[in-house]
């Protein structure tokens, strides 16, 4: 029951990249390998598994209790964790949430990846003032990213040395770890036409780069998992759930909570214009429907099965399904399923983003919610009931979240989990 935290002194340090070459590296080399993302990131899990051909977990410190992240990282297989934005970074005020909470809930060790690309011996002090800042955070090695030349390399490790910590490699500027992005994150991996070959070449930077073996040495232990944390209840017995390029933001483990509670899944396609099978609801996930709105409206046996299913919930991308019509960025208007009095647009984009705890006013929840926003859509018709009653992550409260009519409900907040 190893485990160690991957994590950077800021976001763009290039986690995700290294994460992924040092999982494909290891399942190259025949060795088991897990994988967990801090916080509540649904893009970066897909290529983890891509890398190393076993599920990823969320581990959200923020959203997630002590329990449910021990139940969530523990197993009999080694654990790599990638976390999220710099160590220290989370939700105001405090930094809850962030990825040294999770170090500490999980009493994992940290390694902390450094972009070296616009410095030199400033590192020491970037590495030192890190190492340093909290007692209960451990941080037991380096890696250098985005080195120069030999020369930058030798000044680096020059400079490090009287910190006293490992230097575990030093990954030199390569175009080959370049990967491509778009609003609110990186190109799904299912989008990449061209993935084994990345994951290919970034396990072969690392074999090359990177001390794999001293890295594995690294691992801590992970502490006792409880064996019945609290778990979100389904919100129908037979749920039918949007899954293609457009709908793809479904957390594993709401899903495996709902199996363990009896709930049958099953999973369709509105982008291959499939309806959805014997179900009591329907479930449109979050995604990025806006890129596929023409062809989601022309969409008629997707649209007139979801129109007479006997209840449909929709998160973000999902809710935006739902409403009259989506105008997309170029302006151009398309009709959606009409179940709610909604209009929303990408035309002029606003970024949502942050926790929220959700007090639900209807639909299938009972009980309060940790959930996530993060979106550019902007609403330019909203009328009926509310969802949720919200607050964010420092208790200051929001407009009410959402729509609700008759069996037809959503909002804009993706559920993480119960509070």
């Amino acid at each position: 029951m190893n485990g160690l935290i991957l994590t950077a002194p800021n976001s763009g340090g290039g986690k995700t990249t290294l994460t992924l070459a040092i999982l494909r590296a290891l399942r190259d080399a025949g060795i088991a390998i897990r994988s967990g993302k801090s916080g509540p990131d649904y893009i970066d899990p897909r290529f983890h598994e891509a890398a190393s051909g076993a599920p990823c977990v969320n581990l959200d410190a923020w959203s997630m209790s002590p329990d449910r992240l021990k139940h969530l990282a523990a197993g009999d297989t080694p654990i790599l964790i990638e976390g999220a934005m710099g160590l220290f970074d989370g939700a105001p005020p405090d930094g809850r949430g962030a990825t040294a909470e999770l170090a500490r809930v999980l009493n994992l060790p940290c390694i902390l990846i450094c972009d070296v690309s616009k410095q030199s011996q400033s590192v020491a002090a970037v590495v030192e003032g890190f190492s340093r800042h909290a007692d209960d955070v451990r941080i037991v090695g380096v890696i250098l990213n985005k080195v120069g030349s030999p020369r930058h390399e030798t000044m680096l490790r020059r400079a490090l040395t009287p910190v006293g910590l490992p230097v575990l490699g030093a990954v030199y500027r390569d175009d080959r770890l370049e990967t491509p992005s778009r609003h609110l994150g990186l190109v799904q991996a299912n989008e990449r036409g061209d993935l084994e070959e990345f994951l290919n070449n970034a396990a072969e930077i690392a074999r090359k780069s990177l001390d794999i073996e001293k890295i594995l040495s690294l691992f801590g232990q992970l502490p006792s998992a409880p064996q019945k944390p609290k778990k979100l209840a389904p919100p129908a017995q037979r749920i039918a759930i949007a899954q293609d390029q457009a709908f793809a933001f479904t957390y594993p483990h709401l899903l495996q909570d709902w199996r363990d509670a009896g709930a049958e899944l099953s999973f369709f396609s509105p982008l291959a214009d499939q309806a959805p099978q014997d179900c009591d609801l329907v479930f449109l996930a979050g995604g990025y429907p806006e890129l596929h709105a023409g062809k989601l409206a022309a969409n008629t046996v997707f649209l007139n099965a979801a129109r007479k299913a006997p209840s449909v919930y929709g998160e973000c991308g999902g809710y935006m399904m739902m409403g009259h019509g989506m105008v997309d960025a170029a302006g151009t208007h398309h009709a959606m399923l009409g179940l709610l009095d909604l209009e929303t647009s990408f035309q002029k984009r606003k970024l949502h983003l942050g926790y929220r705890n959700l007090a639900p006013q209807g639909g299938a929840w009972d009980m309060p919610l940790n959930g996530h926003e993060f979106h550019y859509a902007t609403t330019t018709r909203a009328k009926g009931k509310a969802l949720f009653k919200a607050t964010d992550a420092e208790g200051t409260t929001l407009p009410d979240m959402g729509l609700i009519n008759g069996a037809h409900w959503g909002s804009f907040a993706h559920v993480v989990d119960r509070t």
